[in-house]
């Protein structure tokens, strides 16, 4: 097919997928010996039986790579095949550098542009969408997306409203541009700011940076009013997805299967009654791995895909809702071999993928030596380098000299 101008129309096809689920896991049982709370409570109302927990030599930028390179493997390409790497969080590393900008170094990246998105638990969502537009625009021909969360570390394990809810781990897909039919779909996205401090962390950016006081009261810990949060999460996600469909030129009864937030069965549930479906089209495992958010998604969409309950030819709706009351969804005309990434989790391996760490952690580093080498390579333009980083400053009140 051919857009007005006569060129063929560029889509985004998904030609990869992998994730990464640390091996510690947390249980309902363990929660009860920590916070008033239990397992039949959780169970009956989220549906969540167990979490896992990252180990402490984990981040989300390790947990990122380990997925975007079993994605990579699965799409059957290089790492430095890929143009751009998104990559989804609200549990960064650091405020900067980018965890993305980690993700490039730790996969072995040269060459892509790198971001981190921040949509809270729709980020995946909106990073996709961001790469289908990268890619029909001709910007990029293969984009990592990524969503990864290192939740449990911004938890208060006194407050059972929260701490049950949340888990570590991550997710990935390589979008890939095609002339071929099928791909990615209709988009649906929406942000509506009323809901703002409904889902939110306090402290630690600019309008309350981190201090002693800020840590006393615990302000750095994820906070939530759980009943409107779900009752709106509920209404949105279904018209956001009903919108995604719809503008795909399909209806609901044309989509094989749904890839929901994996925040809350009773969501989960409902959303299927609104869209008029029966449950076994909604897949679901946060029974085992609980809400982790921007990495929710495409953990679920590489199970489901691995478990051979997508097949070519299928059409399937990814759907969030998040903080900020963010909700996006897109619907994809499934196009890969599901058998493809059945090898990834062996291929890639966790202990074989390092994130750099800081030299001095009082500091900022020395030069690398392999910057230093890309710095003193001949570029296309030449500008001189040996006078454009400040000395030391002069003293403002020089001492004036002493008569003899």
């Amino acid at each position: 097919m051919n857009d007005a101008s006569g060129r063929p129309i560029r889509r985004a096809h998904v030609t990869g997928w992998g994730r990464y689920a640390p091996a510690q896991v947390l249980t309902n049982a363990d929660l009860e010996k920590m916070v008033d709370t239990s397992d039949e409570w959780i169970r009956t109302r989220t549906g969540i039986r167990e979490r896992r927990v990252a180990a402490a030599n984990e981040t989300t930028a390790s947990m990122g790579a380990v997925a975007g390179l079993r994605a990579i493997h699965t799409a059957g390409i290089a790492p430095d095949d890929i143009d751009l790497i998104l990559l989804a969080t609200l549990t960064p590393d650091y405020w900067m550098p980018s965890t993305a900008a980690l993700v490039k170094e730790a996969i072995g990246n040269t060459r892509a542009t790198a971001f981190d998105v921040m949509a809270a638990c729709s980020g995946f969502v909106y990073g996709f969408a961001t790469a289908q537009a990268y890619i029909q625009a001709g910007l990029a021909k293969h984009v990592l997306v990524v969503g990864s969360e290192l939740l449990t570390r911004f938890l208060d394990y006194t407050d059972r409203s929260t701490c049950i809810l949340f888990g570590d781990g991550a997710g990935a897909v390589v979008l890939s541009a095609s002339d071929e039919p099928g791909g990615a779909l209709g988009v649906e996205m929406t942000t509506e700011p009323q809901g703002a401090y409904m889902i939110w962390l306090p402290a630690g950016g600019s309008k309350s940076p981190p201090s002693a006081e800020t840590i006393a009261r615990g302000e750095h810990y994820v906070r939530m009013e759980g009943n409107q949060t779900y009752r709106f999460a509920t209404k949105t996600m279904a018209t956001t997805a009903l919108e995604s469909i719809r503008r795909s030129g399909l209806e609901p009864a044309d989509i094989d299967l749904f890839i929901p937030h994996q925040a809350n069965i009773r969501i989960i549930e409902a959303v299927a009654k609104g869209l008029d479906l029966p449950m076994d089209k909604m897949f679901i495992n946060l029974d085992r791995y609980g809400n982790t958010s921007a990495a929710s998604v495409p953990i679920a969409l590489a199970e489901a895909v691995n478990e051979g309950r997508v097949e070519i030819g299928d059409n399937v709706t990814i759907v969030a809702f998040g903080a900020g009351f963010t909700s996006g969804a897109v619907t994809i005309e499934w196009t890969a071999d599901p058998a493809r990434g059945r090898s990834a989790d062996d291929a890639v391996r966790p202990e074989d993928v390092r994130v750099r760490l800081p030299v001095d952690w009082d500091s900022v580093d020395p030069i690398p030596d392999a910057l230093a080498d890309l710095m003193g390579q001949p570029g296309p333009v030449d500008v001189p380098l040996d006078d454009v980083a400040p000395g030391e400053p002069e003293h403002a009140h020089p001492h004036a000299e002493v008569p003899a």
